[in-house]
């Protein structure tokens, strides 16, 4: 039986990360990067499909997830896990790291004996090539080398220990007494390079010190002093983690495949970079402070889009690649039964066209934040302008990426009302108003459009598309996106009628079958970042003390260490879908910013928690 998702913490080099279980097993390990193949994969399989497990000896050999630590926790304001086990033999302490990469990954394990003395057991089961191919394993020295093909992983500790015959895993034995402790640490290098890698040379105590005084150092940053500073800098902290630091790319989630639906076909792969998340990625970095970060995210943008504005995509590599192949891996019987496993996004091939929206209120964004637009990004502006003033009223598959037939979705024409909008606004900072009667011309009749084609009288609401009467989620960002003020009975209407879109206390992005769009069988969990639009919206509309009741009410579905994945299932009380996901993380903080700032008003209505 899988564990749940929620049991899993996250590590982070700020190139790949790693999953970490309650059980003290790493599950899920791509190297050398987010989008490389697995070489740990239990997370979408078994035990044989690749783990690193360091427990007490006789949990480790157990096997069970029903062995887990006595509690965990994130060392304060770092990425760094610490881990505490209770035994009859005694107490150890686990701590858990993955030191901001300066050569090649690592990922190191401290045991430290805290009373008695325990017999720990570490079973290095490596499966490369995504779970499938199992290395060739040789003793080294003072270390232990797999490899198969282009891959080379070592594994190290700097006191003694028992190797134990098995010819399917690494298996070493050891006792920690009180006050003393062992580092094992594993990494990667190419297998043409003979020698063991640098990160087995340093000492575990300099590496840990160095790790914790970066993350510390970093998030010592946040300029965020609310009432929910801690939900804030872990969100924050989750996002730094998801930065492949070479390129400033942010990776949706280091995962894929983890199902939206249990037993479901709802399994996608989130280890790239979508621009549906731009404009709000750059404005959290803003809010809370990390200029830096929010620059390199922009300038990972313009180089991934840099080309034919025809050719835009919804998603992209970590480097801005363009090509994701999506294939399937038969061989892993995927989370929980959930399959296919999936590696690659042929969302890569979508139609979507508000895309062109993100990217222009990106940059807008950015130039009113008094970063430099280069004249080379005003030309990509008016491109990508000329581009969408010819083709904004062509049906797309939207912001949930539909595998069905393109539709008129509003919020799409919504997005296509702000790549002009703000196209214009930009022309009228730099002084370059050439184009901006077209771009007020399209932005007049886009507006008429949706105001007449995408409301519904009957509900008193906007709808998810044309012609449709399914109501969605996206309908709650319009005042964020400035194409109706949060008075406006219209939007009134439509913050009324997402009670139709109620799950347990939670919001589902769209009806109940997705009024057909989502073009795969079956229903889902709710996702996390509706309920936080939810919030938002409320408190827009001055609605607060209702909105702070949502935006706890989200809060409270964080696992142990302060993660939320893409979706939460009301009816079983568990997360769903890729973790931790960004997505989620970055509404997390901007929610909070704008709750912080809200007035408090009293008397206003509000529906009780819980009712669909």
């Amino acid at each position: 039986m899988s564990a749940p998702i929620e049991d899993f913490a996250l590590l982070s080099d700020l190139q790949t990360a790693t999953m970490v279980g309650r059980d003290g097993s790493v599950d899920w390990l791509c190297l050398p990067r987010f989008d490389s193949p697995a070489c740990l994969a239990a997370l979408l399989g078994d035990r044989g499909n690749g783990c690193w497990r360091v427990a007490p000896a006789g949990e480790a050999s157990a096997g069970t997830h029903s062995d887990r630590c006595a509690e965990r926790a994130y060392r304060k304001d770092t990425l760094v896990l610490e881990s505490r086990w209770e035994t009859p033999d005694g107490t150890v302490r686990v701590t858990d790291f993955m030191p901001p990469r300066t050569q090649l990954p690592c990922l190191v394990r401290v045991i430290e004996g805290l009373s008695g003395a325990v017999p720990m057991r570490s079973e290095l089961r490596l499966r490369f090539h995504q779970g499938r191919v199992v290395p060739w394993v040789r003793d080294a020295g003072q270390c232990t080398v797999a490899v198969a093909g282009p891959d080379a992983v070592w594994l190290g500790a700097d006191g003694p220990v028992t190797a134990l015959g098995d010819t399917d895993a690494t298996v070493w034995e050891f006792t920690v007494p009180a006050g003393r402790r062992l580092a094992l640490t594993l990494a990667w290098s190419p297998s043409h390079r003979p020698d063991p890698p640098a990160p087995l040379s340093v000492p575990a105590e300099t590496a840990l010190k160095e790790t914790v005084d970066f993350w510390r150092r970093w998030a010592g940053q946040c300029r965020y002093r609310g009432p929910w500073r801690e939900a804030v800098v872990r969100s924050l902290i989750t996002l730094k983690a998801l930065t492949y630091a070479p390129t400033g790319g942010i990776v949706a989630a280091p995962t894929t495949s983890l199902p939206g639906r249990i037993g479901g076909d709802h399994n996608w792969d989130h280890r790239y970079c979508w621009l549906r998340d731009s404009t709000l990625t750059l404005s959290c970095l803003l809010r809370s402070g990390y200029r830096d970060e929010a620059t390199a995210w922009l300038d990972w943008l313009v180089r991934a889009i840099a080309g034919d504005p025809a050719q835009l995509q919804a998603v992209y590599g970590v480097g801005g690649q363009r090509l994701l192949p999506e294939t399937e891996a038969p061989w892993l019987p995927g989370y929980e039964g959930s399959q296919p496993v999936r590696f690659g996004n042929r969302a890569v091939g979508q139609f979507q066209l508000d895309v062109y929206g993100e990217v222009m209120d990106t940059l807008c964004l950015s130039l009113r934040a008094g970063i430099p637009m280069p004249a080379h990004v005003w030309d990509l502006v008016e491109a990508l302008m000329g581009w969408l003033l010819r083709h904004w009223r062509e049906p797309d598959q939207g912001l949930w990426q539909v595998r069905g037939p393109r539709r008129q979705f509003v919020h799409s024409k919504v997005m296509a009302w702000v790549a002009a909008d703000r196209a214009v606004r930009m022309g009228e900072l730099l002084g370059r108003n050439g184009s901006s009667a077209e771009w007020r011309a399209m932005r007049d009749e886009v507006r008429r459009q949706v105001l007449r084609e995408g409301w519904d009288a009957g509900q008193q609401s906007f709808v998810q598309a044309y012609g449709s009467p399914d109501l969605d989620a996206s309908g709650l960002l319009m005042p964020r996106l400035g194409f109706l003020p949060a008075s406006d009975p219209r939007v009134r209407g439509t913050l009324r009628a997402m009670s139709h879109l109620d799950h347990g206390g939670f919001l589902r992005r769209y009806g109940r079958d997705g009024g057909g769009a989502d073009g795969t069988p079956g229903g889902e969990g709710t996702l996390v970042a509706c309920s936080l639009w939810h919030a938002a919206a409320l408190a827009a509309g001055g609605h607060t003390e209702h909105a702070q009741e949502v935006f706890e009410r989200v809060l409270a579905i964080r696992n142990d260490v302060g993660l939320l994945a893409e979706q939460w299932d009301p009816d079983a009380g568990r997360q769903l879908g890729n973790a931790p996901q960004a997505f989620s993380h970055l509404a997390l903080a901007e929610t909070a910013f704008t709750l912080s700032a809200a007035q408090p008003r009293r008397g206003l209505p509000r529906r009780p928690a819980g009712r669909g």
